[in-house]
């Protein structure tokens, strides 16, 4: 439940913060090469709704920002040498889920 809480928290910070034409995401559709240039604010809110997806209830309300970072690069540059793969798929190599 605290993990549920947390991550809609920080999804409506994230979506603050969006620009008001943006109001609905698919990520199942999303490409590498649309989300290295759908700009810093869908990067970041991406990048931590996959951080909540793909740890799910195993790691409870901890947020470790190193390993945070460490993921986000290793999605970036995979996304960079792959921009046709989807973000799923991308996300599922990277971070293994």
């Amino acid at each position: 439940m605290k993990t549920t809480i947390s991550l809609l928290f920080a999804a409506a910070l994230s979506l603050s913060s969006m620009p008001a034409h943006a109001t609905k995401l698919d990520l199942a559709t999303m490409s590498c090469k649309q989300f290295l240039e759908s700009g810093d604010d869908t990067i970041k809110m991406v990048l931590t709704w996959m951080d909540g997806w793909y740890k799910g209830d195993e790691d409870n309300a901890i947020f470790d920002t190193d390993v945070f970072v460490e993921n986000a690069k290793k999605f970036g540059t995979y996304c960079g040498t792959n921009p046709n793969v989807s973000i799923v798929t991308a996300a599922d190599e990277v971070l293994g889920k």
